[in-house]
């Protein structure tokens, strides 16, 4: 099987875009950038498990930096770590750290730091430090640790005493009302150079209506929307601009199959539902059906799992068990997607003579989960397991082959019925010349525009110093 590469997507389950204006054609300092958004996150710890991927790995890099970074290509680059390397097959990683970096106190970074905020996201690691360098140590192989630590919640951060959070990258932190409010500053110091805007600041906490108007207004200039209302704001006279999918819609069971009859009513269920229609109707054309866990661009291998409904056999499953009890299928009652799928998903169902009712009990036997896909491709298998409560497949190399034998492990448990591979929408105005990309809100991912040409750069948010302005064609 030949070996696909993989694009780096480290971009929220809500995509955002800047719009300007005022257009240049090249960059200029100064000014606020105002973002509206629909989170209200409670904390701006990277490591902190309650906040959503989303936040961590589109805000918190303002803030925050990791030792690596993937890029556009999936590739790792240096990030507060200028080099690194492995010994004992894998087992023991060294990363040496860049010089002259401060934490926004005013702290220089040392290893010793690193190692500590590291330490404390990581209990299980152990890891040491000396003069220039942190090393990471294992029990077993660990050839995806640089992966990790290229993750926004293995982020170094610095705590005081008063619990104040410092970090390194190009933005300080000048107010923070928790689930409110966020307001950014330029680093002057900053090692990369700095920023070229001088502050954001965000607004949490606002309905997709909210931001609309307040973009309208011109209130913000940064906002975010759904892929389920992509095609209502197209018609609001706004183009979209549609990247690679990054989420997983499936149906997580709540527990292990029982028996061969259960694993082949599961089977059963997974033939008998008829994607292609949901995703017209339900999704508007902004998911792709999936049978697989990977999407396409990430694996290469993703057609390989037929997404086609298959209802004879699923009746023929269905037949051949001689017991069938009822199941309870359980959703997100704010989210309009699963809402859409628990209704739709029993219907289906009901064809091949298995019966599943919707419920908002959180005991039910399986439940429509949306679920955020990281970067690489390996560690979104691990992911995907660990919200499974299944054991992480072991994985030799990023290779297809590797992958593809991994990714079928996990689904021969029957554990999860893959459904869609979401798209992401962004919005730009049709009258607008120039997009301002900021670097590390949306982190190195492929568009698909409508309407648009652009050339293929980075979309990116990572580092504001590199902040850039692009010209495209809109048509309008």
């Amino acid at each position: 099987m030949k070996l696909f590469g993989f694009h780096s997507l480290a971009a929220s389950s809500l995509l955002l875009v800047a719009l300007l204006a005022q257009a240049s054609t090249r960059p200029q300092y100064g000014g606020t950038l105002h973002v509206s958004i629909r989170e209200a996150p409670t904390s701006l710890d990277p490591a902190d498990i309650v906040q959503s991927d989303s936040f961590t790995r589109n805000l918190t890099p303002l803030i925050f930096e990791t030792l690596l970074m993937s890029t556009d290509t999936g590739r790792l680059q240096t990030g507060l770590a200028t080099s690194w390397q492995s010994a004992n097959g894998n087992q023991r990683w060294q990363f040496h750290l860049r010089n002259n970096v401060r934490f926004h106190d005013g702290v220089a970074l040392t290893p010793a730091l690193a190692a500590a905020s590291l330490g404390g996201t990581n209990p299980l690691w152990k890891i040491t430090s000396d003069a220039e360098s942190i090393i990471i140590a294992c029990d077993v192989p660990c050839s995806h640790l640089p992966e990790e630590l290229a993750l926004s919640r293995n982020a170094i951060v610095k705590k005081s005493d008063d619990g104040k959070l410092n970090g390194t990258g190009p933005f300080h932190i000048v107010d923070w009302q928790p689930s409110k409010k966020l307001v950014l500053g330029a680093e002057e110091n900053y090692w990369g150079g700095r920023p070229f805007l001088d502050a954001i600041e965000i607004e949490f906490g606002k309905s997709y209506r909210e931001q609309l108007v307040s973009l309208e207004l011109g209130k913000a200039d940064l906002i975010e929307v759904s892929a389920e209302q992509s095609h209502r704001t197209f018609r609001a006279s706004h183009r979209p601009a549609i990247s690679e999918p990054i989420e997983l819609v499936a149906l997580l069971f709540s527990r292990d199959a029982q028996s061969p009859e259960e694993n082949s009513l599961r089977e059963a269920l997974a033939f008998s539902i008829e994607r292609a229609s949901m995703a017209s109707v339900i999704l508007q054309n902004t998911g792709q059906s999936a049978a697989s866990i990977l999407p396409d661009w990430m694996s290469g291998y993703a057609f390989a799992f037929s997404t086609e409904a298959d209802l004879p056999r699923a009746r023929r499953l269905h037949e051949e068990t001689r017991a069938a009890s009822p199941w309870t299928i359980t959703y997100d009652g704010a989210d309009p997607i699963s809402t859409a799928l628990a209704e739709r998903v029993p219907l289906n169902a009901r064809d091949a003579g298995l019966q599943l009712q919707p419920s908002k009990s959180a005991a039910a036997d399986l439940r429509v989960v949306r679920l955020e896909l990281p970067s690489n491709p390996a560690i979104a298998l691990a992911a995907v397991a660990a919200a499974a409560k299944l054991t992480p497949p072991e994985i030799p190399s990023d290779s297809a082959e590797d992958l593809y034998s991994a990714e079928r492990e996990l689904l021969a448990t029957r554990k999860l019925i893959p459904l869609f591979h979401l798209l992401e929408s962004l919005l730009c105005f049709r009258n607008r010349k120039l997009l301002f990309l900021i670097q590390s809100l949306i982190n190195s991912f492929n568009y698909a525009f409508n309407g648009c040409t652009a050339r293929s750069e980075k979309w990116a948010l990572r580092n504001l110093h590199h902040t850039f302005l692009e010209h495209f064609e809109t048509g309008g």
